[in-house]
């Protein structure tokens, strides 16, 4: 089987990480792979935004905490020492499969680069907020934009996650 194929069928997510940070090259072969996903009549309609400063990063994390619901010190992240935000823009009509595709793009990357990832959600409820709003507006982003994912990236503290058992019935063929 082919070197990506296997890469595909072993990614998992990771929800324990090390606090160390990730060497600038290595993370900008992730982030060049998200600027490779496929996108909806080529469009590009995402963007990545990359939190790598600790004080950000906590400070976006707390906000995705309240917007979860859970209690005060719980990390949604799971330590992870960096985040890339996906977003795409909300006037073209395939923004969250642009974005989806770019989170799939980041999420293969890092695992073939020895990266553990997660996928985590309410970063469409973060850039409705008036403080996600500002953010964008202090990068500099005039567009519309919708939140599509964090990746949570960073080292993998403790044992790799087993791929769970295929369902049944996961394919229709139509001959």
């Amino acid at each position: 089987m082919s070197e990506l194929l296997n890469q595909i069928k072993s990614r998992r997510s990771i929800r324990r990480f090390k606090p160390d940070g990730i060497p600038e090259e290595i993370l900008e072969q992730i982030i060049e792979a998200g600027t490779y996903a496929a996108s909806g009549m080529g469009k590009q309609s995402a963007i990545i935004i990359a939190v790598t400063g600790r004080e950000m990063r906590d400070k976006i994390a707390e906000a995705n905490r309240q917007i979860g619901g859970w209690e005060q010190g719980f990390d949604p992240f799971y330590g992870a020492p960096v985040i890339l935000i996906v977003l795409a823009r909300k006037d073209l009509p395939n923004h969250v499969y642009d974005g989806s595709l770019v989170m799939g793009n980041l999420m293969l990357a890092a695992h073939a680069l020895g990266i553990g990832s997660c996928w985590i959600h309410r970063a469409k409820q973060e850039f409705e907020s008036e403080e996600g709003k500002a953010l964008l507006k202090e990068l500099g982003i005039k567009e519309e934009y919708e939140g599509i994912g964090h990746c949570a990236l960073g080292y993998i503290d403790g044992e790799y996650p087993k791929a769970a058992k295929r369902k049944e019935n996961w394919v229709y063929y139509i001959r």
